[in-house]
């Protein structure tokens, strides 16, 4: 049993970081400003190009291990995106915001921006872990594994602060009956406490790597979990037009 969306037309996979960025362009130069998946996109560009700079740095301890985690996360979300455009089944963790991207008249972008985080981050990070992991020979468990993991979590703090901030204005616009719910809806995720779901799903997930059966029905289980938060955090909350 797999999750993962069905094959669909890509784009070959980048070599390093900065091809990732380029990809990213090329997804927000394609797509108008206020589909939700652009919505996204744009907030994980802002996390790339942060990461890309203090990999530069040398702010990781393995710039290396980084690198090729910051590919195969991405290479998740692209097939997502990918399969998405092509009219293919996506996985489920992603199907929400998929389904609702055109609903920029009902839904704000910074909901829309969430919930592609919420995806990312609460389902496919733990996998990209995984499969680097696996990859260089090296476990979840090695110092230098969480240590950078635990740096990424303070660039991701830093973005989130920010995007909620330029969101500001538009959620002060909305009318006491519209913002009483967004706020509701936007307290239930952060993406610290996404990222330490992530990594006890890391942790999970590595223990049972080797069972395959296991491993499958608990990807498919945390998919759908992470699918359920996502319909959540795009409930609409800007009254239709009369």
């Amino acid at each position: 049993m797999s999750t993962e969306p069905a094959p669909a037309p890509t784009a070959q996979l980048p070599a390093a970081v900065d091809g990732v960025i380029q990809r990213m362009k090329q997804i927000d130069g394609s797509l108008a400003a206020a589909d939700g998946v652009a919505c996204f996109n744009r907030m994980y560009l802002t996390v790339t190009e942060l990461v890309a700079a203090k990999l530069t740095e040398g702010f990781f301890e393995d710039g290396a291990f980084i690198e090729r985690m910051d590919v195969l996360f991405a290479s998740l979300y692209f097939r997502n995106v990918d399969a998405g455009s092509a009219g293919w089944p996506v996985n489920p963790a992603w199907g929400p915001l998929i389904a609702a991207r055109g609903e920029g008249d009902r839904v704000l972008p910074i909901q829309f921006a969430l919930s592609g985080m919420n995806a990312h981050i609460n389902h496919d990070l733990a996998l990209a872990v995984i499969l680097t992991c696996q990859e260089r020979g090296t476990t979840p468990e090695a110092p230098s594994v969480h240590a950078d993991y635990q740096k990424v979590n303070q660039l991701l703090s830093q973005v989130e602060a920010q995007v909620r901030a330029e969101f500001e204005p538009e959620r002060l616009r909305l009318e006491t009956a519209e913002a009483e719910p967004l706020e509701h809806i936007l307290s239930s995720f952060t993406i610290d406490a996404a990222r330490d779901a992530a990594w006890l799903s890391v942790q999970s997930l590595w223990a049972q790597r080797e069972v395959r059966f296991a491993y499958d029905l608990s990807c498919d289980a945390l998919a759908r979990a992470v699918g359920m938060a996502g319909r959540l955090l795009l409930t609409p909350v800007v009254r239709a037009a009369a």
